[in-house]
């Protein structure tokens, strides 16, 4: 007989309300299926949020009956409020959501629950909407989940592909990260940790899935719709504020890409070289676009703002070799750098008009491209020394979670029939 490991492996919750007709079925099934099917060690947590009905005596029965199943009784109602407090609780290494309707087919799990076990990814979600995916579904939900997502994809820049599928993993200790800045309680819970898991550089896998839908779903679809939407703007409003720390979470947690040599001094003069004329062939474009309807003054700061927005961005990436965060702040300080190009251009002209009071659009855009080759100069020096300027320090690596080995002991705060139905399922 193995012994028993330290920790859950899974903990597998199904929140649930008013689930009477169909929660002992579902919650059997289940309970079979992952101990015919798992190696790893598992357990159901039943999670009842405010059931008005026969739910919490149901759940309590099966808890009593089943081993390795619990069940958490909650006060308020709420999806996504049920879901945070067990995930919070558990002792497991990966926490699952299992839609109590079973509509994901289970042999999805093992494929979902991989790659957090061994550390290779974040988070994990099932995905209907993969070409490979099987589905069964009313063609108008099927029309409101593929608006949905894909509006989410376009306003909100993520590019997991199915936020609402019930079927989704998260590593533990990713969890403990996330889940304080979710604030959503209900059906966006999920949606909203999976923009800011994406948003704080981790690493999300898709699983297809065949997915049949369930034809007694409560799911009021136009309240929820509105309140996704309310929880869009909420995130992207507390994101772009930063009220949302999604950077210091990337600092600390986030797939950091690994490092790369920094180009060499000539490198990065050829580099700086193409992206120079290619922004002082934008410049002269938009320089002369504006100069029709502006004054010169004005026309010279607006080409030369755009364009610096675009070269900071370019060097940072092409020249410099600069990636993940910190953007914000290379391009305020690119601005700064802009400022004193601004400057440098601005005298040029102002020097031109003494010299020549009446000179054309034409004699003035010679003057100034001379004076930004001047400036792009200045704007080498500065953005090398300064701006992108790299600190000698290790590559990151990305170390994956210790394996769960034999000879660990169970966690003490696991259920009275948990290390029971551990070496059950080990078994079988």
């Amino acid at each position: 007989m193995p012994e028993i490991t330290k920790t859950l492996d899974l903990d597998i919750v199904v929140p649930v309300y008013n689930e009477q007709a169909t929660l002992v079925a579902s919650i059997t099934a289940l309970h079979a299926y992952l101990a015919r099917s798992l190696t790893e060690t598992w357990r159901i947590t039943i999670a009842d949020n405010a059931s008005t009905d026969t739910t919490p005596a149901l759940a309590d029965t099966l808890a009593n009956e089943l081993d390795g199943v619990i069940a958490v009784h909650l006060a308020q109602k709420g999806r996504g409020r049920a879901l945070k407090k067990v995930w919070s609780e558990s002792t497991a290494s990966v926490l699952v959501y299992v839609d109590e309707d079973l509509s994901t087919d289970l042999s999805a799990l093992k494929p979902l629950v991989a790659p957090l076990l061994s550390g290779h990814s974040d988070l994990a979600i099932g995905t209907r909407l993969d070409p490979s995916s099987r589905i069964t579904r009313a063609g108008k939900r099927d029309f409101i989940s593929r608006t949905y997502n894909l509006l989410l994809r376009r306003t909100m820049g993520v590019s997991f592909s199915d936020a609402q599928c019930g079927f989704k993993a998260i590593r533990s200790d990713v969890a403990a990260h996330l889940l304080p800045l979710v604030e959503d309680t209900g059906w966006f819970f999920d949606t909203e940790l999976l923009i800011l898991a994406e948003r704080s550089g981790l690493r999300i896998h898709e699983v297809p899935v065949d997915w049949v839908d369930d034809p007694q779903s409560s799911v009021d679809i136009v309240a929820t719709a509105s309140a996704d939407l309310r929880g869009m703007v909420r995130v992207a409003t507390g994101i772009a504020r930063g009220r949302i720390p999604v950077g210091a979470i990337y600092d600390q947690i986030g797939r950091h890409p690994y490092a790369q040599p920094a180009p060499s001094f000539f490198g990065q003069v050829i580099r700086f070289g193409l992206v120079g004329v290619l922004s002082t062939a934008a410049y002269a474009v938009i320089y002369l676009l504006f100069q029709q309807f502006v004054p010169a003054q004005l026309a010279n700061f607006l080409a030369l703002l755009i364009t610096t927005i675009g070269n900071t961005a370019a060097n940072r990436r092409f020249t410099f070799g600069v990636r993940g965060s910190g953007q914000v702040k290379h391009q305020a300080q690119g601005l700064i750098v802009f400022g004193i190009a601004w400057v440098i251009t601005s005298g040029s002209l102002v020097g031109l008009h003494r010299v020549s009071p009446d000179a054309g659009a034409h004699v003035e855009l010679v003057v100034l491209t001379a004076a930004n080759l001047v400036a792009t100069v200045v704007r080498f020096v500065l953005l090398r020394v300064w701006v992108f300027r790299r600190e000698a320090k290790p590559a990151p690596t990305l170390e994956p979670r210790r394996a769960f080995e034999v000879g660990d002991q169970p966690s003490a705060h696991a259920h009275p029939r948990t290390a029971e139905t551990l070496t059950k399922a080990s078994q079988s």
